[in-house]
């Protein structure tokens, strides 16, 4: 889940917090849509250690050769509303992100859609040796 922050410390884009079923990122709501794109892809890099993408029936994580797990966010000049974008194929997902979005625009619209995204049965966590999934028992937005 990403959340509009006000209290990041100085300096910060973005901090992120992860427990069982559930990955924090927080925003702070004054970054531009540069700034918190490229803030958010090597703290993403980090929440991906845990996490899996079952595709066609492969487990790929961020150490599967040929096409490890990454989550790229980059900035689209070209992208309308809703003002993000995700594309999802093996080992990779791209978040587009609209030039003009704020990051208020960006967590309320980007939320909803990894909900849809997670909903899928394609992406599960190990916590502590658990597998965990959006069916799992507890969890509520991962």
């Amino acid at each position: 889940m990403y959340e509009v922050a006000d209290d990041i410390a100085p300096g910060v884009i973005c901090d992120w917090h992860q427990g069982r079923g559930l990955v924090r990122i927080r925003v702070d709501r004054h970054a531009t849509a540069d700034q918190f794109t490229q803030a958010l892809n090597p703290i993403t890099e980090e929440v991906l250690a845990n996490w899996f993408q079952l595709w066609r029936g492969e487990i790929v994580s961020v150490a599967s050769p040929g096409s490890p797990l990454r989550v790229v966010y980059q900035v689209s000049e070209f992208l309308p509303a809703p003002l993000v974008e995700i594309r999802e194929r093996k080992g990779a997902v791209v978040l587009s992100v609209a030039s003009t979005a704020s990051v208020e625009e960006f967590v309320q619209a980007l939320n909803p859609s990894l909900e849809e995204l997670l909903a899928g049965g394609q992406w599960f966590q190990q916590w502590e040796g658990e597998i965990v999934t959006m069916e799992s028992p507890e969890v509520v937005l991962a």
